[in-house]
This record gives C-alpha cells, sequence and structure tokens, in this order.
C-alpha cells in the first residue's frame, strides 16, 4: 500500500521555546517529540514513503490572515506565523531534508487551501501516516480530513503534543475511533 508521512506545524512559533505563539513547547520537548518525528522521517526514508511536511503561515502584509479568527486574529499583532520569517522556519533539529515536500497551508487542517490532496493522488497514496502539533488541533484536523477522504489513517501518538497532557490524551482518545493510534516504536513493527 502506497503511504506518506504527514508531520504538521513542527516550526518555530508554534513549537519551540521561542516561538511567539508554542503553548506547546513545553510538552513538546518533555515528549521528545522532535526525536520521534525524526525517527518516523527515518522510517519513511527507508520504506520509501511520500514525506510532506505541512506548516500554517501568511504573507509578510498578513492580507490573508483570518482576522475574526480566535485562533489566527491576534498573530499580525505579535508577529507570529509571518511565512519568511523566523517564527515559520522549522525546528532546528527537525531533519527535514531536501526530500520532504513542504505545503503551506492557511488554516487549521493540513487539507484546506492547500495542493495536499492532488499531490496524495498524484503519488497514488492510500495510507497517511501523521504526526505534528499541536494534537487537539493541526493533527485532530488533519486526520478527520483524510479520514473523510477514504484514506486508512495512522497517528504516530508520541510524535505529537498539545499545551497539555489532559489535551493531548483526550485529542488520541477521540482520534482512536477513526485512525489507528500508534506510536513510533510500534510503527516499526506495524509497517
Amino acid at each position: 500500500m502506497h503511504t506518506a508521512f504527514i508531520g504538521l506545524d513542527y516550526i518555530v512559533d508554534i513549537m519551540h521555546p521561542n516561538g511567539k505563539i508554542a503553548r506547546a513547547a513545553s510538552q513538546a520537548s518533555e515528549r521528545d517529540v522532535v526525536g520521534k518525528a525524526n525517527r518516523v522521517l527515518a522510517i519513511a526514508r527507508e520504506r520509501d514513503w511520500l514525506r510532506v511536511l505541512v506548516k500554517v503561515g501568511f504573507a509578510l502584509s498578513y492580507l490573508d490572515q483570518p482576522k475574526a479568527s480566535p485562533m489566527f486574529g491576534k498573530a499580525h499583532e505579535v508577529g507570529a506565523l509571518a511565512l519568511g520569517a523566523k517564527g515559520t522556519e522549522f525546528h532546528p533539529q527537525l531533519d527535514v531534508g531536501n526530500d520532504c515536500l513542504v505545503v503551506i497551508k492557511p488554516r487549521v487542517s493540513g487539507f484546506y487551501g492547500t495542493s495536499l490532496d492532488a499531490i496524495l493522488r498524484a503519488n497514488h497514496i492510500q495510507r497517511l501516516v501523521i504526526a505534528g502539533v499541536s494534537s487537539t488541533w493541526a493533527v485532530q484536523s488533519t486526520v478527520r480530513d483524510g479520514h473523510d477522504r477514504d484514506y486508512e489513517v495512522i497517528v504516530v501518538e508520541d510524535a505529537c503534543a498539545a499545551a497539555s497532557e489532559e489535551e493531548h490524551d483526550a485529542s488520541m482518545q477521540m482520534l482512536g475511533t477513526i485512525a489507528r493510534v500508534v506510536t513510533s516504536e510500534a510503527l516499526v513493527e506495524l509497517m
């Protein structure tokens, strides 16, 4: 079965201690999320899976920013999520490599307003292995969209983080009804 790894929002503003809106930075660090994501990227390379890193961002002018959004509406006030700025760079310890496609998303889901589905269909992808930050938002939204687009979906639980362990655990429990939730170690055995 053709498989793709989709890594979500492993960017400075969202998950690095220096990020401007990094509510999940502490949990990401405690859970070694970047280390686990690198492990999944290594597995994906070994097995020749399509590797897609998706990140949220807005134009430097913020003209495409949804100002009425409770989540994104104040990004311009703190200079967060500006494409081309330090905050939308991938976490410095993430093993991005030139073999990863990068998709920019304008909202929470990796599918909304992006070419992600077209990329997956062009590569005959049937199974998505998804991880990222935050479990509560980008991961949940993208997993739900992937499920509804008829992909088989696997969530790599330990390569995800949320603002709190409780939020993360609740997200994984909910996603378990529409996706397989596994650890990065179990992914090796599974595939």
